[in-house]
């Protein structure tokens, strides 16, 4: 590396609060394959660390929703897995960090657009939790980056911006302990066209099991089936 890239790492660096003690692997994160591909000198490029960093960040959030959510069962907190460890979350990690200034890509890929492609950034991402895994361990990764995202994690659970898919949750939950279907009924709605509330029940053979209230018919189906998991003790309110 020239005296500007280790200067340019370096600011990253100072930006996170974390320096590096081997530089080249972090250098390495940021490396796309159409760099390498482009420069001789350049043989290698961060796909194999986002291997590795895909697996450290899944483990992370598992372990966290694993130790926080403990009345939560384990198809739910899969779903509420998928929804966090997933491109979006990790392009918009890697923007949150800084990560897209520093990245070395083709000619090609600058022009059209890859230093804010969200594919492209979050495999930067998972590349650079790779690189420090293998620099620092995962206890060091795993406090990076829980200081910096749990609280927004478990506060989108709380307040359901995480999107659990609770009406095919339910669906597959009570066909497998009751072999029965569930439907949902629109019991009313209230308010002006432009400020709408619906009431739902989710019922099974003309039973309600389960009631929600939204500002849409989804919304409002999406709390009904979570409202019917918690009353079938599938979970906990």
């Amino acid at each position: 590396m020239n005296a500007t890239r280790i200067k340019q790492l370096k600011d990253f660096e100072n930006n996170i609060g974390y320096k590096f003690k081997n530089l080249e692997v972090l250098n390495l994160a940021f490396t796309h394959s159409s760099f390498s591909n482009e420069h001789k000198n350049f043989s290698d490029h961060n796909e194999r660390l986002e291997f590795l960093g895909d697996s450290v960040a899944n483990l992370v959030v598992t372990d966290l929703l694993f130790q926080e959510l403990g009345s939560v069962p384990e198809g739910v907190m899969t779903k509420i897995r998928a929804t966090i460890v997933c491109e979006s979350s990790f392009a918009c990690a890697s923007r949150e960090l800084g990560i897209p200034k520093y990245l070395l890509l083709g000619k090609g890929e600058e022009l059209s657009g890859g230093r804010d492609r969200a594919s492209l950034l979050a495999d930067a991402f998972e590349a650079f939790c790779g690189a420090l895994y293998l620099d620092a361990g995962f206890i060091v990764v795993r406090e990076f980056l829980l200081s910096r995202y749990k609280d927004k994690i478990l506060n989108d659970i709380k307040n359901d911006r995480v999107s659990t898919d609770y009406k095919t949750t339910l669906q597959e939950f009570y066909h497998k302990k009751y072999r029965g279907k569930v439907k949902y009924r629109l019991v009313k709605e209230e308010g002006p066209d432009h400020n709408k509330v619906f009431h739902v029940n989710v019922v099974s053979n003309d039973k309600t099991i389960g009631s929600g209230i939204g500002k849409s018919k989804k919304e409002s189906e999406h709390n009904a089936a979570k409202d019917a998991l918690v009353k079938l003790g599938y979970l906990n309110d």
